[in-house]
């Protein structure tokens, strides 16, 4: 409904456009919450805070021997439940003079600088979120001593020694590792990294991506949480459900002005699995103990005496 100082006729505000262009600029900006470190498979209906996502894994069966006369014991499937809460609303709100003018002015509309920074604040918050969920409950190595001179070796060595820790867990190909920049200003001296087309793939820059080399994809991200600079693990490990609750746009009671807003609904939980991890008398995971599918190492830089 066009609002009494609006042309009736020329009202052309359209919330779907806006929700299109708000997730192709937002995706791009997440690195922790990106499809390549954590997966959405179980998004489901989300409408509010507080909501709540079921995770179901189901045990895995046991495999028998066939011999006559004794022939098939059928087992029943059995599932643990998993809780994935929405514990994360964040609203973005923009104050705009006219909502149809904006719009139609060249595409513009989120394109402006302001609404630019707006959108990259969303992408720090939620990034932020789910690196904390990950890093929590990664399992911990060793942590990694990386001399000036020998840092790009040392760094190197420590992902290959991830890789080991990860193959000894059997977590699948499709593999990634997130870096601190600091350690991405090292790391990428080594001519594996350097020359990773040569190795891999090379890099892009979606989501933070620098290459693709020995199974890994390798990114990095300002949002490392603290006390930590590498971590490596595999998507199914992890999950984001995330929803943005559409636009809306409606009249300032302190502005001559329109407001266009939306919410963004979001949480994050670390996916145990039986073959991995304890399952409870309650038929739930023990989620106390670390998951084996996720490692992290911190980095002492040593300094010449």
């Amino acid at each position: 409904m066009p609002f009494a100082y609006q042309n009736s006729f020329t009202h052309s505000f359209v919330p779907e456009v806006w929700d299109k262009d708000l997730l192709t600029q937002f995706d791009p900006l997440l690195v922790w919450a990106s499809p390549v470190v954590s997966n959405n498979k179980y998004e489901g209906q989300i409408r509010a805070r507080g909501d709540v996502v079921h995770v179901n894994s189901l045990l895995r069966p046991t495999v028998g021997d066939y011999r006559l006369p004794d022939g098939m014991t059928a087992q029943r499937p059995e599932t643990v439940d998993q809780r994935l809460p929405i514990t994360e609303a964040k609203y973005l709100q923009v104050l705009i003079e006219n909502a149809e003018r904006i719009q139609l002015a060249s595409g513009r509309g989120l394109s402006s600088p302001i609404n630019q920074q707006m959108i990259r604040a969303l992408a720090r918050e939620t990034d932020t979120f789910m690196g904390g969920v990950i890093v929590k409950s990664a399992t911990a190595l060793p942590t990694i001593k990386a001399p000036a001179a020998t840092a790009p070796q040392a760094l190197y060595s420590a992902v290959l020694d991830m890789m080991l820790a990860l193959d000894g867990n059997d977590v699948p190909a499709g593999r990634y590792v997130v870096v601190s920049p600091r350690v991405k200003r090292y790391l990428i001296e080594h001519p594996a990294v350097a020359n990773a087309s040569a190795y891999g793939e090379s890099g892009v820059t979606a989501h933070g991506v620098v290459a693709k080399l020995a199974g890994f994809t390798i990114l990095t991200t300002t949002a490392m949480p603290s006390g930590v600079d590498i971590v490596a693990g595999h998507k199914d490990f992890a999950t984001y459900a995330s929803q943005f609750t559409g636009f809306r746009e409606g009249q300032s009671e302190k502005y001559r002005a329109d407001y266009i807003d939306t919410l963004h609904l979001y949480g994050g939980k670390i996916v145990r699995y039986p073959e991995l991890d304890t399952k409870k008398a309650d038929s739930t995971f023990d989620e106390s103990k670390p998951t084996k599918g996720i490692v992290k190492a911190a980095v002492e830089w040593v300094t010449a005496a």
